[in-house]
């Protein structure tokens, strides 16, 4: 069985176990590989498939997100909600009363994932939804990797191990904010079961060396050989926060002073 193959198996299993008890499934969406990919599963899963993504107006995720939901077919379930700076400023206040960390990353991911629930709530959509966390880190997405490739296998697994741990604390974080609406969050694919398969997959079928500037290849080939459109499959990285543009207007309006 080729990689990709048993790739799938796993994806498709561990995404059965999460949603095996709800026949409807709200997603946090961009369009890129990740995402896209939970969105396709779902929908193969015979899952009554919802789609939540957020942006300011002309954000890449805004404008990509629409494109690629219509390309799966679930744009008539797909909301993208152009963020307002009043939404921006509310949210951040909110957002670093409940934090206890001061880390920007954290608290980007934290208003997105704030805003995404305030929107499920006045939706009405249900009480949770789901992300594709996770893979970054078990398939070598992000671009430091690269840095860690010349210093051999150890030092990129030593690296995955400390992204592993940084993304559990925050998405804690994250359910101690949106816990507020009442609303969860659940990463199939930071499930223990999930994380143990994706460590015995080669490193050379995540990462090619340090000039590797795509990355994650194994998932992606894995989501063109489900049907994920070739241009969410091979779209490069672009975390919610750049995505949605929350880090450009954080920096610009100096967020560690409000």
């Amino acid at each position: 069985m080729f990689i990709s193959d048993e790739l799938i198996h796993y994806l498709y299993s561990t995404v059965e176990e999460f949603t095996k008890h709800s026949d409807k499934v709200v997603i946090a969406f961009s369009g890129g590989v990740d995402s896209s990919l939970l969105a396709k599963i779902c929908k193969d899963l015979d899952k009554q498939v919802h789609l939540v993504t957020i942006g300011f107006a002309n954000s890449h995720d805004i404008i990509f997100s629409k494109s690629i939901s219509n390309s799966l077919s679930l744009s008539t379930n797909h909301i993208a909600y152009e963020i307002k700076e009043e939404d921006v400023l509310h949210n951040i206040k909110f957002v670093k009363s409940k934090l206890s960390c001061n880390v920007l990353s954290h608290i980007e991911n934290c208003i997105a994932f704030y805003q995404i629930s305030k929107i499920i709530k006045y939706h009405e959509l249900g009480d949770s939804f789901l992300t594709a966390n996770g893979f970054d880190e078990l398939f070598c997405g992000y671009d430091r990797y690269r840095s860690y490739y010349q210093n051999g296998e150890e030092s990129i697994t030593t690296f995955m191990e400390e992204k592993l741990t940084n993304e559990d604390y925050m998405m804690r974080e994250i359910s101690n904010v949106i816990a507020e609406l009442k609303i969860r969050s659940y990463q199939p694919f930071l499930s223990r079961t999930f994380i143990e398969y994706a460590k015995t997959i080669p490193l050379e079928y995540k990462i090619k060396g340090q000039d590797d500037l795509l990355r994650k290849h194994v998932l992606r080939e894995a989501a063109m050989k489900i049907g994920v459109p070739k241009e969410a499959a091979m779209h490069p990285k672009k975390a919610i926060q750049y995505g949605s543009l929350i880090h450009k207007y954080l920096l610009k309006n100096k967020v560690s002073k409000l």
